[in-house]
């Protein structure tokens, strides 16, 4: 699994990276950084990949399969 990021929609809530900071990280801005950008979400933290695209509240994750 891939995970799309949508930077401009991303408020720095870090709801993500609380579920995943394996995954994701916020940058200086506060902006969302996805750790395997471009690359498949190894097996071992999909789960958690999953859950930190599910809690976003403004939807700047997806997951693309």
């Amino acid at each position: 699994m891939r995970i799309l990021v949508e930077r401009d929609r991303c408020e720095g809530h870090g709801l993500c990276t609380e579920q995943a900071p394996e995954v994701f990280e916020l940058d200086d801005d506060g902006v969302v950084v996805l750790r395997f950008e471009g690359r498949e979400v190894p097996d071992e933290v999909a789960g958690a990949a999953a859950r930190g695209v599910d809690v976003c509240p403004v939807a700047a994750l997806r997951v693309d399969r």
